[in-house]
């Protein structure tokens, strides 16, 4: 299973200890490969920034403030589909959202 994390959160998993990993991450900015275990021990602005970092990544055109912010108001085709794999990763992401009342 692959994953598109940033730096960030990867520090954040780094710094809990969870590097021994249950999947392979794939920094977006990079294509070198880190093991850590994620979504489980993110908070609610931590999964927020990894669902979108993946939308950004395929260039979607963020409408809130917030996400303007931080991915800025630049878009690029192909403005945020999804591929399969990335459709899933969102998925999951949703899910711990849920599970956490994000």
């Amino acid at each position: 299973m692959l994953v598109f994390l940033s730096r960030a959160v990867l520090t954040f998993a780094t710094c809990l200890g969870v590097t021994a990993g249950l999947f392979v991450v794939v920094l977006a900015q990079s294509s070198e490969p880190v093991q850590a275990q994620a979504y489980p021990n993110m908070n609610c602005e931590q999964l927020w920034y990894a669902r979108n970092e993946i939308f950004a990544a395929r260039g979607y055109c963020f409408k809130t403030p917030r996400a303007q912010a931080v991915f800025g108001e630049g878009c690029f085709p192909p403005y945020g589909e999804l591929r399969g794999y990335e459709s899933q990763e969102v998925k999951r992401i949703r899910q711990w959202e849920k599970r956490k009342g994000c």
